[in-house]
């Protein structure tokens, strides 16, 4: 909805190396190619938020480049960040000094200095299965 109505700008994609995550992700940037002209919304780069699935790294970076894009930032995945959750507060908050909340901070330095905003080119399903395929299910391991 914020697409079609133009208030949104640039669009950064939370996105992981789970199939549904992938696909869903590839579904957004159909929406940001669809509005760009319009509205003039740009992809600005992934986000990985880690599940540590198999080659996740590689698979996410070459997904971006495939969209045209990059990946601004690998999250590692970390049990810390239930604890804030279930005590309503973000990571940086609840525990300042832990890792994980250097990692939002240097993903929040990334985005601030970014300035590759771009219309994304969204896989067809069969060349997004085939990433899967190559990097996570039947993988590079």
């Amino acid at each position: 909805m914020p697409m079609r109505e133009g208030k949104a700008r640039e669009i950064y994609i939370v996105v992981s190396g789970e199939m549904m995550a992938m696909y869903a992700a590839n579904n957004i940037c159909k929406g940001i190619l669809k509005f760009a002209e319009a509205g003039g919304i740009r992809l600005a780069g992934l986000i990985c938020n880690s599940r540590q699935v198999d080659n996740e790294t590689d698979m996410i970076e070459h997904f971006a480049d495939r969209l045209g894009s990059h990946m601004i930032h690998f999250i590692p995945r970390d049990n810390m960040v239930q604890r804030p959750e279930i005590n309503r507060k973000i990571v940086i908050e609840f525990e300042p000094d832990h890792p994980q909340a250097d990692e939002y901070r240097t993903l929040a330095k990334k985005m601030e200095e970014n300035d590759n905003f771009v219309i994304p080119k969204p896989l067809e399903i069969n060349e997004l299965e085939k990433l899967l395929i190559d990097y996570g299910i039947g993988g590079r391991n």
